[in-house]
């Protein structure tokens, strides 16, 4: 099966695509309306644009850093996810998104790093909480965000997942509880960036690490921007070996050109015997 992830909604029809995934909020806070014949994606806790109106919307470590982009290890703002009004705002647009498309993708889920956040409003939860450990803490907080989310979808409910498999390591870094997670979560997509895959080998150790660990289906998702052609057919191969479904990355063209090259060479292989 494959799809592709995009912000225009003129691809959200081509049939080469057996489903497509419309950005319909991402993390510079643009948000548009949703579209229907879509699964519609939010990003949850990354959001430039609220951060800029409100710093204090940022999760901060220990040591009074922000998660923000001025960070050199962050691409994006990050939202504290015990901020309670932000959360509500995002299960709004929930309830928007449904109306065009029972299906949602939950992007941008979770803490930023293990580091964080250590802002009044967690350490007050925290402390008034029945957990001693602040990881599991954490775990709860954002499962919890999660099965508020599940009541809100009458379909199917998507979730994307940092590309890390190795166990404990998206509890420790992002309060991803993946066992508790897949009781609520229909299917998980893990993007798999490159700009160029030239070499593939750690494609497949990530999607092989995440096929050994996932009891829920997961799809892969390709960077697809101005990639070499052979060079995505071959990603595409080593993925969908292990995916539910491979998705292309915010250009739909080349999805749409590997898909019609893999098509011609599966009919090129074909063998009839004598009548």
């Amino acid at each position: 099966m494959y799809g592709a992830v995009t912000r225009n909604e003129e691809e959200v029809s081509w049939e080469e695509f057996e489903r497509v995934f419309f950005e319909m909020k991402d993390v510079t806070g643009r948000a548009t309306t949703p579209v229907g014949g879509a699964v519609n994606m939010i990003s949850c806790f990354g959001d430039n644009a609220a951060v800029e109106g409100d710093t204090s919307l940022a999760p901060v470590s220990e040591d009074g850093e922000r998660a923000t982009r001025e960070r050199e290890y962050f691409d994006w703002d990050y939202i504290c996810p015990t901020d309670d009004t932000y959360r509500e705002g995002i299960l709004e647009m929930i309830d928007d998104a449904v109306e065009a498309n029972e299906d949602v993708r939950l992007d941008d889920v979770g803490y930023p790093r293990e580091e964080y956040c250590h802002c009044d409003r967690c350490t007050r939860r925290f402390e008034a909480s029945e957990f001693d450990d602040r990881t599991q803490w954490r775990a709860q907080v954002i499962t919890d965000f999660v099965a508020q989310a599940r009541e809100r979808v009458p379909g199917d409910l998507y979730l994307t997942l940092y590309p890390d498999p190795y166990p404990g390591h998206l509890l420790e870094r992002s309060g991803i509880d993946l066992d508790a997670l897949s009781e609520y979560v229909d299917e998980f997509v893990v993007p798999i960036y490159d700009m160029a895959y030239e070499t593939t080998y750690w494609v497949e150790v990530i999607a092989s690490g995440f096929e050994d660990r996932l009891e829920v289906p997961f799809s892969i998702e390709l960077y697809a921007i101005n990639i070499d052609l052979d060079n995505l057919v071959h990603a595409t191969e080593v993925a969908e070996a292990y995916a539910k479904s491979v998705l292309f990355g915010y250009q739909a063209g080349s999805g749409r050109a590997v898909i019609r090259r893999m098509q011609a060479e599966q009919q090129d292989g074909v063998e009839f015997g004598p009548e």
